[in-house]
């Protein structure tokens, strides 16, 4: 069944995600200004960001057990006033101490109110384009960098980092709460619905959908397949660099793998509409195995182009299409802590990959084996997918 209204949640989604996102990611436009005027080390300034993936991937957890319980427009508006406010008590910040939890603590947990409980709510409001809309929604979230971040850059050149901090604080503040103000619950899907979970999810608890054989091979497979992407993604820019390429080609090639990724996220959206989310998942986690591998071998410009281009396509397509699999699975009333559960486990994966890349270059001396070990843990990951259980035809999922 159609629901016009789910558009709206859907453009809704993408603006909360394009700027939430953004600004949290923006911190990298900050280090070196912030370094700088203020002498904190980069190392210290860095640390916040894995701060923020722990603190965000925990909270998405608690926030969508909230969503499920109280609707999505009240966790949605109290994590963008958070967000405004973390960013703004950030720029007052006097000692690095200071910074990191503010913007590592607070602005983590406003960020984790935005991801999780707007995909999950995006998956009620679809039936047969579910695909599509969960994609376009993640679309707004990739799309950030060359938003958010160019916004951040001019702002540093015109002001101070505190004033440019204060500035993103006070906007995103004005987009987003009348933004999340649009967000409704999904309306209750009509049994038998196309599209609607097989289980009639009347005797499914939390507890027993955490433990189900579906929530564990999914949150593994999200699991794999984050750590595979996040080390490639974090040290491209470096190991171009390594590799002899100049710094503005390092760049680009880190630019031209966000925009495959959003190229990708539309088409795998729309491709999991056509042949199926699952079907998807595993085609694309193989492709992004076989893109991680491939960077061991790139040397010249055209090569980095043309495995970022790949690699971006998969990682970009496949992350959406989670919450349309556990949509298959689960009830609406529970998808919010499901998903959420399944989000916390995967931020561990992101967390994962940049510290292991950066181990192995300080006791290796090089990249290599960081591609090698993503390739082979980006072959987990298709392994996990391949074992997704089949859509549940009982009325409840048998804990595993």
């Amino acid at each position: 069944m159609e629901r016009p209204y789910g558009w709206v949640i859907v453009a809704a989604g993408s603006l909360l995600g394009c700027v939430a996102i953004g600004a949290l990611f923006s911190l990298a436009v900050f280090l070196q200004p912030m370094s700088e005027a203020t002498g904190w080390s980069r190392t210290g300034i860095s640390t916040t960001m894995t701060i923020d993936f722990l603190v965000m991937g925990v909270a998405a957890f608690g926030w969508g057990a909230l969503t499920d319980r109280f609707g999505p427009r009240i966790v949605v508006v109290s994590g963008t006033i958070l967000l405004g406010l973390g960013i703004v008590l950030a720029s007052r910040a006097t000692s690095l101490l200071q910074f990191q939890l503010i913007y590592g603590i607070v602005v983590g947990v406003a960020a984790g109110a935005v991801f999780a409980p707007m995909i999950a709510t995006v998956t009620g409001w679809f039936d047969k384009r579910r695909s599509l809309a969960v994609s376009l929604v993640s679309a707004g979230m990739g799309v950030a960098p060359m938003t958010v971040a160019p916004f951040a850059q001019w702002l540093i050149q015109s002001y101070d980092w505190r004033t440019s901090f204060l500035v993103i604080g006070i906007a995103s503040w004005v987009l987003l709460i009348p933004a999340a103000l649009l967000v409704r619950r999904a309306p209750t899907a009509e049994e038998g619905a196309p599209g609607a979970p097989a289980e009639g999810g009347e005797g499914l608890t939390v507890g027993r959908a955490l433990r189900s054989p579906q929530f564990i091979v999914l949150s593994l497979t999200f699991f794999f397949c984050c750590a595979a992407h996040s080390g490639p993604i974090f040290h491209v820019v470096s190991y171009a660099l390594a590799c002899g390429l100049p710094a503005m080609t390092a760049v680009t090639i880190y630019s031209a793998e966000g925009m495959a990724g959003l190229a990708g996220r539309l088409l795998f959206g729309v491709l999991g509409d056509r042949y199926g989310a699952r079907r998807i998942v595993v085609i694309g986690l193989m492709v992004q195995a076989i893109g991680a591998g491939a960077y061991y071998f790139a040397r010249s410009a055209g090569e980095f182009y043309a495995v970022a281009i790949l690699f971006g396509m998969a990682y970009g397509g496949v992350m959406p299409l989670y919450a349309v699999i556990a949509r298959e699975y689960f009830p609406m009333r529970i998808m919010g802590t499901v998903f959420g559960g399944a989000a916390m486990i995967s931020s561990l994966g992101m967390a994962l990959g940049p510290a292991a890349g950066g181990w192995l270059f300080d006791n290796f001396g090089g990249y290599g084996l960081l591609y090698v070990g993503s390739f082979a843990v980006g072959l987990a990951a298709v392994a996990m997918a391949l074992a997704f259980p089949a859509r549940p035809a009982s009325a409840v999922l048998r804990p595993a």
